[in-house]
């Protein structure tokens, strides 16, 4: 009798908490993903759409494709200069997040491991440099890059971005820094390693997951900038995706709109996938380095 009631009353939770679940867990999800990932939906169908699919719904649903097409992609990348564009994104994303990543590692490092006064002034200070908004840093830096004759050019990206890429990505290693237990860093010193050594065998192979967060970070905000990248670029060939698509595939008040949705999710996909590859070390990164 007492099995026979326990066994009811297990059921009764399995009744209660699967309601509960869905509404707790399941629907929340599915509202998430939706709004999450409708945006790459819309692209897609409307890359694929004819032109008079396009402009004309009275025959077909606008969420989905009669007569799919690949033209708009056909003009996107023989017809423009998008690979031009996607090439000088990914030179301009990999060259200021490395070198953002190099500044960064020796800034949270030594703000975070070597004892002096005033370096947590100098670590807030960093974190509030990373609160200036870009649209007013352009302007000193639209004087400097005419100073030093890089306009329309690749190199005035690659050394404007890590002014905004470098405090962010040292505030994030300083809190990844700060987990890695002091006591390794003091038997390496007794043992007669220098600083550089131990920052090169001992913290880095600690904070790989660390420095793979903050280079996707800096890769992402890299990869789509746009104040920067639509001040200092004005010629065709040198432009990157964000600013091509923009100012290339719009002829006034005439949109272009399956080129245009073309060229995003063909702009889009390349930071998904490396989201994808590194996302277990981003996860790890949120947990810290080594436990005490």
């Amino acid at each position: 009798m007492a099995r026979t009631l326990a066994d009811q009353a297990g059921g009764m939770n399995y009744l209660v908490s699967t309601p509960r679940k869905v509404v707790t867990v399941y629907l929340p999800l599915a509202i998430f993903l939706f709004v999450l990932l409708f945006p790459f939906y819309w692209m897609a169908i409307t890359s694929i759409k004819s032109n008079d699919e396009l402009y004309d719904t009275s025959h077909g649903s606008p969420f989905w494709v009669i007569k799919p097409t690949l033209q708009h992609y056909y003009h996107l990348l023989f017809e423009t200069e998008y690979p031009a564009w996607m090439w000088n994104t990914i030179i301009v994303s990999v060259v200021s997040t490395f070198l953002s990543l190099f500044a960064s590692v020796l800034a949270a490092y030594a703000i975070e491991r070597l004892r002096y006064r005033g370096a947590r002034t100098v670590g807030l200070a960093i974190f509030l440099a990373y609160l200036v908004p870009p649209s007013i840093l352009f302007l000193p830096l639209a004087f400097m890059v005419l100073q030093f004759d890089m306009f329309d050019s690749k190199f005035a990206l690659m050394l404007t971005y890590p002014t905004f890429l470098i405090p962010f990505c040292t505030w994030l290693l300083m809190g990844y820094f700060k987990s890695i237990p002091y006591e390794l860093e003091e038997c390496a010193l007794i043992d007669g390693a220098s600083r550089w050594q131990i920052l090169v065998k001992i913290i880095l192979p600690l904070a790989v997951p660390g420095l793979i967060s903050a280079g996707i970070f800096g890769f992402t905000l890299s990869w789509n900038e746009f104040i920067y990248a639509l001040t200092f670029i004005s010629s065709s060939e040198n432009k990157t995706i964000p600013i091509g698509v923009v100012t290339e595939l719009v002829e006034g008040d005439v949109y272009h709109w399956g080129p245009l949705m073309a060229g995003a999710l063909l702009g889009s996909l390349p930071v998904a996938i490396l989201y994808s590859f590194f996302v277990e070390h981003y996860v790890s990164s949120m947990t810290g380095a080594v436990k005490e």
